[in-house]
Parts: structure tokens; sequence; C-alpha cells
């Protein structure tokens, strides 16, 4: 009996989230109740309240639902550890994969375009926070291309993280404002493979 009203309880707490991405898409956050998402996902303000604290803390939580670390992409994609240009390329795509996903795009789209700073909901501080863990992990594996001789001598660790993070970065906006402008997968593929080809070593 436990375990299924653990399992119902977990139902319960997906399908508000779901109902949350949902509204919030449709209205933005700013102008969504929490009175809103529960009759949108058939149930009273009481059950939200059960689960989140507030409205803050069910936006985190959708958020958290579709985070991406890069370290993760990497490792889903099967990289080779000894060619850190090519894991960085295949993290990227994998990246794209994801954000190609229903709920991937609608909440990255509301982080980006339907979200106001609003009581204790920053999107530009959540958005930072996403973007230092990216910058992180794409910092380590340029410098170990650094390292091996991959990258070339002119173009620091550094510098390479903020270009790649630039043309993602933008790719991204762009696309989440108007899905229907060009192909995620086909624009990101083109940029960062030259953006790669760019940053490597030239051959001896």
């Amino acid at each position: 009996m436990a375990r299924r009203t653990k399992a119902e309880a977990e139902a319960t707490r997906v399908a508000l989230l779901d109902a949350a991405e949902e509204v919030f898409f449709e209205k933005g956050v700013a102008r969504t109740s929490l009175e809103q998402i529960a009759r949108h996902a058939g149930m009273t303000r009481g059950a939200v309240y059960w689960h989140f604290k507030n409205k803050a803390d069910l936006f985190r939580a959708m958020v958290d639902r579709v985070r991406m670390p890069f370290e993760e992409l990497v490792k889903e994609s099967e990289a080779d550890d000894a060619r850190p240009l090519e894991a960085i390329r295949l993290g990227c795509q994998q990246g794209v994969q994801r954000l190609e996903q229903p709920r991937h795009r609608r909440v990255h789209a509301i982080l980006l375009h339907r979200c106001e700073f609003f009581s204790d909901i920053d999107p530009q501080a959540m958005q930072s926070e996403m973007a230092s863990e990216c910058l992180d992990a794409l910092r380590g594996y340029f410098t170990t291309a650094r390292q091996l001789g991959q990258l070339r001598d002119d173009v620091s660790p550094e510098l390479a993280t903020r270009l790649l993070q630039s043309i993602m970065s933008g790719l991204y906006h762009d696309w989440l404002r108007d899905p229907e402008a060009f192909s995620l997968a086909e624009r990101s593929r083109e940029l960062i493979d030259a953006q790669l080809r760019l940053l490597s070593r030239p051959p001896a």
C-alpha cells in the first residue's frame, strides 16, 4: 500500500509539472497562477502546495527535468577520451537531439522567451547557472585538447570555450524563438564542425 501511495504521489507531481509546462508556455510565467496550473491538471491548489512550496519551487523543478549537463551528454555519446575535440562535437550533437524533444524545447523556450523576473523566479540567474556548468565542462575538454597538442597554438582553452559557447547560445536562442525557421540539427552540425575545424591544430 505504501508503495502504491508513493507511486500515486509521484504521478501527481509529474502531472502538475506537465500542466505547468503547458500553461507557462501558453500564458507566460508571470501571468500564470497556481490555481490555473492545478485546474489544468484536473487537481486542487492544495495538491500543488503538497508537492511545491510556491510557484518558484514548481518552476525550478520543471527546469531541473530538462537540465543537460555537458559531461552527461558526452558520456551518452560514448566519445573517446583521447579525442577531446571530437567529444565536444558529439556532446553538442547530443544536446541538440535533446533540445529537439518536445519537453526540452518547451521548457527552454519558457525560460528564454516566456519568463520575466517575477517574485522569487529569476530566469537570468537560472540561465547563468546552466551556462556556467556548460562552460566549465567545455573548458576542461579544450584544456585537454591543448595538452594533447590538438588545439591550435594561438587560441587559448578559455577563448575556444567562449567562442563555441557563444555560437551554441545564439543558435539555441534563435531556434527556440522560431523552431520552423531552420533545421536545428543541420545548422548546428554546420556551425560546430566549422568552428572545431578552425580551432584544431593544423596537421604538421
